[in-house]
């Protein structure tokens, strides 16, 4: 727990590489079309539980997975954003499931320390293009459908993007009070 701690307070933190594409604004909202990189990621699936509470414990294993409950029981440092996959209902509401991935660190990518916990898995995932709005806060469930409707009213009919999953992501520590971000992304089809 002490390592979680220290390495979410004492260590710089990592962002997921990416492009910016192209930039717009519709309907009040800006937004970016971004080309992420891929890489491996650690991940971790929370089923049966509200979005809010299957994240907060998706989020709690993956950071005490990079604060050495390792099999090397080595602090990996931060990466942001921490990406909740929701899948959305056909009310626009989320399903009681979420997948909570966080970029492994660059020093580690080739080799990344095994997980403690058998729930984590180290997944290579593809590198993609994405739709993204940002907004502040503290978020919840109610702010990240929100702001995907947003998305969705602002990109309109031409963007072509998955509509069966959409990404909900944390920038900040949860002892940051302000200037905190987090985005929705759409993965562009």
């Amino acid at each position: 727990m002490l390592g979680m701690i220290k390495n979410s307070l004492l260590s710089t933190v990592e962002a997921w590489p990416y492009r910016v594409l192209g930039k717009g604004e519709k309907e009040q909202l800006s937004y970016e079309e971004r080309a992420c990189e891929g890489g491996r990621f650690a991940v971790v699936e929370v089923a049966g539980k509200p979005f809010d509470e299957a994240s907060k414990e998706g989020v709690l294993k993956l950071l005490k997975y990079v604060g050495g409950t390792n099999d090397q029981g080595v602090g990996m440092g931060m990466t942001a954003p921490v990406s909740i996959t929701a899948f959305p209902a056909e009310d626009g509401s989320l399903q009681q499931k979420v997948k909570v991935s966080l970029r492994i660190p660059s020093q580690f990518q080739a080799n990344p320390p095994c997980p403690s916990d058998e729930s984590i898995k180290i997944e290579e995932k593809q590198g993609m293009t994405i739709y993204s709005t940002q907004f502040g806060g503290y978020a919840k469930e109610v702010d990240y459908v929100n702001y995907a409707a947003k998305l969705k009213s602002a990109l309109g009919s031409e963007a072509t993007y998955r509509k069966d999953f959409y990404f909900c992501n944390g920038y900040d520590p949860p002892m940051k009070p302000y200037g905190r971000c987090n985005e929705v992304w759409f993965v562009k089809e």
